[in-house]
């Protein structure tokens, strides 16, 4: 019944909100990225804005260069979750100019970069946890590293660390994927068969919610010998894990100012990584849509959401949730 409701009120978000509503909130776009992660996201938001603050809201599909581009040539939309500023270099210019501000990380640990072994590996033998017990038993991980395919920016660094870890002198086969697909899908069947498995993905994702990895320690981060790993000419590739990856929702400074408890509102919206890379898994097991796994999310983390709205947003929502 619960979720029927809010299933209907997800139905309901086209139809024009009565003026009394409006008097709440006003109008707000927000961006809805590409990607699953970033339509589920956008989605929970525009539930909570609707049904708890009275928003008129518009959603916009958009990408990190479309998202970053209407930012700075007009002003809009007014909020922007999941946007991936390493890869939207224009926000620090947009940020030191006052036009736009950091609402949270919607990422609370940030997107993450590994390279990964199963956990029944590291359960059986404990050393693969770390890069030096991976070289010293590379038959245990399958000889193998499961690298990226080309044209992804994680296949650069990736080539430099391997020269950097002599995967050749120690044994260890680079397989380089041809596809986005074949990489989880690799890693996919050798969870299922319980075989060996070691190599290169990022998270929050689908496959890090459905399959218990380890992510094997590579050593500290050094920013400068990473700058250099992602650089194709690097001379002198170096040892260094890979650094969280920001994750921001990112408003307009005028929406910021002009509508604060909104502001509080996506200020508080974030996800751990391990939380939202299990929505993904539940959303591409069941085959679901972004709504589904909006209202997926809304049923079963009421302890997570119900501290990110205020309390007359929580009284507003009862009707629906309780």
């Amino acid at each position: 019944m619960k979720t029927t409701l809010i299933a209907t009120a997800f139905a309901g978000l086209g139809l024009a909100l009565p003026t009394a509503a409006l008097a709440d909130c006003g109008r707000v776009s927000i961006a809805e990225m590409n990607w699953a992660s970033g339509q589920i996201i956008t989605r929970i938001s525009e539930f909570l804005m609707t049904q708890g603050y009275g928003c008129d809201v518009t959603v916009v599909p958009s990408a990190t260069t479309t998202a970053i581009t209407s930012l700075a040539e007009n002003n809009e939309p007014d909020i922007v979750p999941e946007l991936w500023v390493n890869s939207a270099p224009a926000y620090f210019r947009l940020e030191s100019e006052g036009r736009v501000v950091k609402a949270a990380d919607v990422f609370a640990e940030g997107g993450s970069e590994n390279w990964w072994v199963p956990d029944y590996l590291v359960e059986a033998h404990p050393e693969l946890a770390t890069i030096d017990g991976v070289l010293a038993n590379p038959d245990l991980v399958g000889g193998r590293f499961h690298n990226c395919p080309d044209g992804w920016g994680c296949r650069i660094a990736n080539d430099n660390l391997i020269k950097a870890f002599d995967f050749a002198g120690h044994g260890v086969e680079v397989f380089n994927h041809g596809s986005g697909d074949t990489l989880p899908a690799s890693m996919a069947a050798a969870y299922d068969n319980r075989e060996p498995w070691f190599g290169y993905y990022w998270g929050p994702t689908a496959v890090l919610g459905r399959y218990n990895m380890v992510a094997v320690d590579m050593g500290p981060h050094d920013p400068e010998i990473h700058a250099c790993n992602q650089t194709q000419d690097c001379a002198t590739p170096g040892i260094s894990s890979y650094p969280a990856a920001p994750v921001l929702t990112v408003v307009t400074a005028d929406f910021a100012d002009r509508n604060p408890d909104i502001f509080a509102l996506v200020s508080n919206i974030s996800f751990g990584t391990q939380e939202l890379s299990n929505l993904l898994a539940w959303q591409a097991d069941n085959s679901a849509s972004a709504e589904e796994a909006a209202v997926h999310f809304l049923t079963t983390s009421q302890e997570t959401w119900r501290g990110w709205i205020n309390e007359a947003a929580a009284e507003k929502l009862s009707a629906i949730l309780q």
